[in-house]
């Protein structure tokens, strides 16, 4: 199980703590439109990508794929990051981060479960107390940049507001009245992106929360391994 350090940031404290991970989860198609979310399903279908069982979904991922490096490897050049906020269960509650559930494309094709498994999980060093922030997820705010050959260009933006709340997608997940188990870190999701699926040479995360002006960012560069045959 994976040991990570965190810089934790609350209303009354702040400090660093290195934490063990010793569940993932990473959740799918947990937007509140389902009308949307079919359109965007019809249109992965016609790419090859298998309708998912269940909306939302929940993937389970190994802990050992979670980083906070500035640098992943990939095979090939079919692989891309989505920002998503995380949910961090540790031994004293709940904490929100950032990270990117960095996938192979062309292996989502074959398998959704398989593809989960194929790349690294970023995340950020940097977690809010959930509490804190709760009452105002709708306001928080999650974009992503891609800067490739160069250029950089925004790539994904939109308010919380569109995905489930975390209290709603445990629920689902673990029954109702449930809570994360300690350990557990869970994906929440994430938006549709400006023009096409497309991986990228930097990819940037951020959680913004507009009320205390305040952000989590996270940056990662990818290093590309050849497919030897």
């Amino acid at each position: 199980m994976p040991e990570i350090k965190f810089t934790f940031s609350s209303d009354d404290a702040s400090g660093d703590m290195n934490v063990t991970v010793s569940s993932l989860v990473i959740a799918g198609w947990t937007g509140r439109d389902p009308a949307a979310m079919e359109a965007h399903i019809v249109e992965l279908e016609k790419l090859g990508v298998k309708r998912p069982a269940s909306t939302p979904i929940f993937y389970r991922g190994a802990t050992s794929l979670l980083t906070q490096a500035s640098e992943i490897e990939v095979v090939g050049t079919h692989s891309s990051g989505e920002v998503e906020p995380v949910i961090f269960s540790l031994p004293d509650g709940l904490w929100l981060g950032v990270g990117s559930d960095h996938t192979d494309r062309q292996v989502e094709t074959v398998g959704i479960t398989i593809s989960k498994q194929m790349c690294a999980k970023p995340v950020s060093k940097r977690l809010w107390r959930f509490a804190d922030v709760s009452a105002r997820w709708d306001q928080l705010l999650v974009r992503s940049f891609a800067t490739r050959g160069g250029k950089r260009s925004l790539y994904q933006e939109g308010p919380l507001a569109k995905m489930r709340h975390p209290d709603d997608l445990t629920a689902r997940y673990l029954g109702a009245g449930a809570k994360l188990p300690v350990g557990t870190a869970m994906f929440c999701g994430t938006l549709a992106v400006h023009g096409e699926i497309a991986g990228a040479d930097l990819f940037e995360l951020e959680l913004e929360d507009p009320v205390a002006k305040r952000k989590i960012t996270h940056r990662y560069t990818t290093l590309t391994l050849p497919i030897a045959g």
